[in-house]
């Protein structure tokens, strides 16, 4: 109903209506709060009224005691004084008659101790009080003082006369907490704490059964006869209550609020429900529209890995309706005739809970018989409880992207191909030269054989086998050396497939640093090679890596001949680090400005006039593919280092 269309009166009454429970219950809480502080501001007064009571009564015990002790300590006469044994006997009956009494002494006229029980207790100066008892004729408190750490005394001072005549003084000590224990009865200490306090505040004895006590409700007054600033105090306990009353008011209030809050909430929660549903509608109309623009498969399969949801994109990468899919359990349609074992056993292990932690491939298969690559991510499905309801995997067409790598790796070999052809047109000058040595050689042993045959014609006695034999087997030593620089150049420039096979790190090292020593000794650069024996061996492309390593050994070379410094050289270590091989090649050139060291390994960029700009870039290429680094910095010295740093695949060591 709409509020502009009902009636002001109508509109009013309907308020008040609405307001009318809610002002009963306002009323309603405030009478029963009234009710319950009366209640116990009530019991608050008559508490308050008993102790007083019971601190006056228990003033009036101690002032009894008190006087008795004084009576009993007047009876000592000078004639027990005088005796030992009558002084013990009636002290000792004091002292068990539960008085208070810890110590009795009798003192003469000058004030010296004649007797005390017991003796081994020291006591503090009492000169003033004893002047005082004798002038007044009557007991005497002393101040309190403590012995042995809160052992807390008064004494009290009984002038004896004789005829009218001073003749001593009977001393006896009160232990406060004794006091305390002997003269408040238990009734009395199951309702209040007992405590006798000094005017700083000091507690200088107490009883009581516990400490959950209320200050604010204590009741004090002075501890007189003995004074000197003491007081007693008493603190009753945090009563409990009586819960009946409080607890049906409470009930009462709670009940008529409850009702009232149901009326409320009930209507907030009808108003929420509204636009939950509202909400939900259009957030399920939100990602419905998002789920049906990606490119991006989605499938949930409950825990039997049947189908429960397809997204419109994985039904135009499989081909078929989500109609068709939906329920289906495996083997799927979609899966490729020739990898269905592989994917059933992937399948099975993934409902297991033990599938792969990341995304893997798998070759599907669309409607018309075509097969693609699919790169799948698959993570648990959570319900709202927390429960995991099934799996949910997205799927993506990697065809494509599968095939561009294919090109991508070709292309890369290609040019790998190409560096190497290059590199060795320009070491072809190195090359000819090592290999005219050898075949210099030969052709010198040929000769010593030639001319030796000759010699023999003349003079056939005169012909040694010995040193035939010897120039011989120096020629065919030359021709497999000839035949090594010539295989090495020969698998270095030919165009084969990457493979991985064991290879020993030192051996390349040692390959490498042979096949660039001629060119180094050429340009008057020193090669040296520091190999850490054993080094452990590794597994990769040997002629990658060959390529790899002595781009950067050149570079170094390089760098080092136009150097001005001397000698000119260039230093090869390797070593192990933990489960790693650092090799470091340093060289003595000028070093690399700080404003191209951070172009090194881009692609075409390069620092020489005749450089392709493409060898930093296929070195990083080749270390990575090996799972490994490759870095530049500069040496302390002046050149450069660069680190490779390859990881050991086996353990095995050369």
């Amino acid at each position: 109903m709409n509020k502009a269309s009902v009636p002001l009166p109508e509109l009013l009454h309907i308020r008040w209506l609405w307001l009318l429970p809610r002002l009963a219950f306002v009323l309603f809480a405030l009478v029963v709060a009234a009710l319950l502080w009366l209640s116990n501001r009530s019991g608050n007064e008559e508490q308050r009224a008993t102790l007083i009571s019971d601190m006056l009564w228990l003033e009036q015990v101690f002032q009894f005691q008190l006087a008795r002790n004084e009576e009993l300590l007047g009876e000592i006469g000078p004639r027990q004084a005088g005796d030992a044994t009558l002084f013990t006997a009636h002290a000792r009956s004091l002292l068990g008659n539960q008085t208070g009494l810890k110590q009795i002494r009798w003192l003469d006229g000058s004030g010296k101790q004649r007797h005390a029980l017991p003796s081994a207790e020291s006591t503090p100066p009492m000169d003033q009080h004893l002047q005082l008892a004798r002038s007044l004729g009557k007991a005497v408190y002393g101040v309190p003082y403590v012995l042995d750490r809160e052992d807390w005394r008064i004494d009290v001072f009984v002038p004896l006369f004789r005829n009218d005549r001073f003749v001593g003084t009977v001393v006896g000590s009160y232990a406060v907490q004794r006091m305390l224990e002997e003269a408040v009865p238990w009734w009395l200490v199951q309702r209040y704490r007992i405590i006798v306090t000094d005017t700083p505040g000091r507690i200088l004895a107490s009883r009581a059964i516990g400490n959950d006590t209320a200050d604010e409700r204590s009741y004090q007054l002075a501890f007189d006869p003995p004074g000197q600033g003491l007081y007693l105090q008493a603190t009753p306990y945090r009563a409990v209550l009586p819960w009946a009353a409080p607890v049906l008011s409470a009930s009462l209030v709670l009940l008529a609020g409850a009702v009232l809050w149901s009326f409320w909430a009930l209507r907030r929660h009808v108003q929420r429900r509204l636009a939950a549903e509202q909400a939900l509608r259009e957030e399920h109309a939100f990602r419905q529209a998002m789920e049906d623009s990606l490119d991006t498969g989605l499938r949930a399969r409950d825990l039997e890995g049947r189908i429960t949801h397809v997204n419109p994109a994985f039904c135009r990468m499989v081909g078929w309706s989500a109609d068709e899919l939906i329920g289906r359990l495996p083997p799927m349609p979609y899966w490729a005739e020739e990898e269905k074992e592989t994917a059933q056993a992937l399948s099975d292990s993934i409902l297991a809970g033990q599938g792969p932690r990341t995304g893997y491939e798998v070759l599907y298969k669309r409607r018309n018989g075509e097969t693609f690559t699919a790169l799948v991510h698959t993570t648990p499905l959570i319900d709202t409880q927390g429960i995991q309801s099934g799996w949910m995997s997205s799927v993506v067409d990697i065809t494509a992207q599968k095939q561009a790598e294919e090109h991508a790796r070709q292309q890369q070999e290609r040019l790998q191909t190409t560096v190497r052809l290059v590199t060795m047109g320009e070491m072809a000058s190195s090359l000819a030269h090592e290999l005219n040595q050898p075949l210099a050689a030969i052709a010198s042993y040929n000769t010593g054989c030639l001319n030796l045959l000759e010699a023999a014609k003349d003079d056939p006695s005169k012909m040694e086998l010995r040193d035939i034999e010897s120039a011989l087997r120096k020629s065919a030593e030359q021709a497999q050396r000839a035949g090594r620089i010539i295989r090495r150049i020969y698998e270095f420039v030919r165009r084969s497939e990457p493979r991985s096979e064991p290879l020993d790190v030192a051996e390349l090292l040692e390959e490498v640093a042979g096949f660039v020593e001629a060119d180094a000794k050429r340009k008057q650069v020193k090669l040296t090679l520091h190999l850490a024996r054993p080094l452990p061996a590794l597994t990769g492309d040997r002629i990658l890596l060959a390529q790899a390593l002595l781009n950067l050994i050149r570079n170094g070379i390089d760098a080092a001949r136009e150097s001005d410094t001397s000698p000119r050289r260039v230093d090869i270590r390797a070593a192990r680090e933990d489960d790693q091989i650092h090799i470091r090649i340093l060289d003595s050139g000028q070093g690399i400005a700080s404003e191209l060291v951070h172009r090194l390994f881009e692609p075409f960029h390069t620092t020489k006039s005749e450089g392709m700009g493409m060898g930093l870039k296929i070195c990083r290429s080749v270390v990575e593919g090996h799972k490994g680094r490759l870095w530049h910095e500069a040496a302390p010295s002046g050149g450069s280092i660069f680190h490779v740093l390859l990881p050991i695949q086996n353990g095995s060591q050369v």
